[in-house]
Formats: structure tokens, sequence, C-alpha cells
């Protein structure tokens, strides 16, 4: 057998780049919402697997780059969820974020003057927000389909009424602000459609763990904090996208290039998404650390005192926020 060209204690569970700075988790997210991974074959994604698993055993194939092995561990972490190991739904992965939520997002933005596609493009955007926030959920705790059926009928009304609510009322301002109301939309029903679709870890808690990755218990207090962080960072996310578009899309109406040439409106609307998206879906990301934490004296009282006994002078838990 060949001897390994990269040593055996690259601490691949974590990521390349230092995730207590922003600038460190930003590199990592980056890579992990590259668009470009959700054109990978199942068999790279198997391969990528097979290197990481077998990199963990202690098993390194022959030639094998330290390069490679991260770029490796960064396609498993693209499409295999971090707790339950299982390979996720295309369009919830985060490489596919960006080409998904242009598509949409322009679309929303494009067709939000009458109510049929006010009701089209806030059910589309709540139906793969849906799956976006099941297939990140954090923790390994299953989900019964009359809750995902709850959280996605409230999301999606919740988003339409608040779209339609605010197009009656924009029809009395300027027509800029009309453009506005998509956002506002979408971020009300993130405020709904997040917490709901991950009323299980409320309910029962999230695995919190101590430093070096030891389970302590669960927690509702920390699947609180991990939802809060979550809603922020994606409203923060859609606001780039959605707030300066409109006025470059106001310009641009008034010019005889989209007078003569009025289809272009929704692919240019589309592009311009777009490039806020593949800037601010992974700057977003990393606003909150991935592993996030909390002070042991904010956990529920009755986990605080199994903590304090089996593990005296723990001050901080650990716990996967999802995303």
């Amino acid at each position: 057998k060949m001897a390994a060209d990269i040593p055996l204690n690259i601490n691949i569970k974590e990521p390349r780049w230092d995730q207590s700075t922003f600038v460190g988790r930003a590199n990592h997210f980056f890579t992990v919402t590259d668009p470009r991974n959700i054109l990978l074959s199942d068999a790279k994604l198997e391969n990528a697997r097979k290197i990481v698993h077998d990199y963990r055993q202690g098993i390194v194939a022959p030639g094998l780059t330290e390069d490679e092995l991260w770029r490796a561990k960064y396609i498993y972490d693209s499409a295999f969820h971090p707790d339950t190991g299982e390979k996720m739904f295309l369009i919830g992965r985060m490489s596919a974020q960006v080409p998904m939520n242009m598509t949409i997002t322009g679309c929303m933005m494009t067709f939000y003057r009458t109510t049929p596609a006010v009701f089209f493009w806030q059910w589309v955007n709540q139906s793969f927000n849906a799956i976006v926030n099941y297939t990140n959920r954090s923790g390994d705790a299953p989900i019964t389909v009359s809750q995902l059926g709850t959280a996605y009928v409230s999301a999606t009304t919740g988003a339409v009424a608040t779209a339609l609510g605010l197009n009656s009322l924009a029809k009395r301002v300027s027509p800029l602000i009309g453009r506005f109301v998509p956002f506002a939309a979408v971020a009300s029903a993130n405020c709904i459609n997040i917490p709901l679709m991950r009323q299980r870890e409320l309910q029962f808690g999230i695995p919190v763990t101590d430093e070096d990755g030891k389970r302590l218990g669960d927690s509702s207090k920390a699947a609180q904090q991990a939802i809060t962080q979550v809603v922020i960072s994606r409203i923060l996310m859609a606001s780039p996208g959605m707030a300066i578009p409109p006025f470059i899309m106001n310009t641009l109406e008034k010019k005889a290039f989209l007078k003569r040439f009025p289809w272009m409106s929704a692919p240019i609307q589309v592009g311009l998404v777009g490039i806020c998206l593949v800037f601010a879906t992974p700057l977003c990301c990393a606003l909150f650390p991935q592993n996030s934490s909390m002070s042991v004296s904010r956990l529920e009282p009755d986990l605080q005192a199994r903590i304090r006994e089996n593990c005296p002078g723990l001050e901080r838990v650990y716990f996967n926020k999802g995303l």
C-alpha cells in the first residue's frame, strides 16, 4: 500500500476556514452555496462521500491531495444532511438557493400587479421555502405530514394575504413603493414558515453538545435561538435582491428599450436578483456561526441541572442551528 500524501489528522468535521470569524464563515458558505454543485452527478456525490467516510476511518486513496480532500468534503456537505447523513432533495440544497431564488424572486417582482400573479408566485415561493426549510432542518427529528401541511398552508396564506393587502394599499402611492410589496410579503412569510416548518424542534428541542461534540440532551431554548437566527439571516438574504432591483427597474422602464421590448423586463429582473443573491446568500448565511452556542444558564432548568451534575464547570453548549 502506498504511503498517504496527506496527514490523517486533518479535522474535516469542521469547515476549512476559521468559523469564529465572519470572513472564515463567508469563505465556507461561498463554497457551500456554489450553484455549480447542483450540476454534479450522483457518481461524483457518492465518490465525495466515499473519500470523506474513508478518510474518517483512516483510509486514504493513493495520490489524494489535501485540496482534493477538502473539495470532497464540500461536495459532501453540499448534498448530504449534517445530522442525518441522508442525501438532500436537489432543490432543497443550499447550492440550489441562488438559481431557484433568482428565478422565483425575479418573477415575483415582475408580476406583482394582478391578484392571480401575486397568488401564483407567492405560492411558488412558499412551496420552495417549505422544501428548503424541511431539507435544512436542524437535528434528526422527523416531521409529520400534518405538521408539514400546517406549516405550508399557514405560510402560503400569510404571504398571499400580506401581498394582496399591501398591494391594495400600494395602489394609492407611487409605483416604486408598489415594487417593494413582494419583499414585505416574503419577510412576513419567513417569520411564519420557518418556525412552523421546524415546530417539532421547538416542541421537543434540538441536540446540544459540549465543545467536543458529546451530546448533553435536547433543548427547546436552543431551538428558539437557532430558528430566530435563521429567520433573521433569511430576511436579510432576500433584502438586496428585493431592494436594489426595484430602483433600477423603475428607471429602466421609463427608457425606450423596455418600452420597445417589454418582454425583456422579467429576464433583466431575474438577472439583477441573481447578481445580488450570489453575494447575499453566502454572506447572510455567515452572519451567525453554523455551530451556534448559548450559555448553560439560558437552558431549561431541568437540562441545566442535569448538565451541572454531569459536567460541573461547563459554561456553554453548542448546537447546529440549521439553515
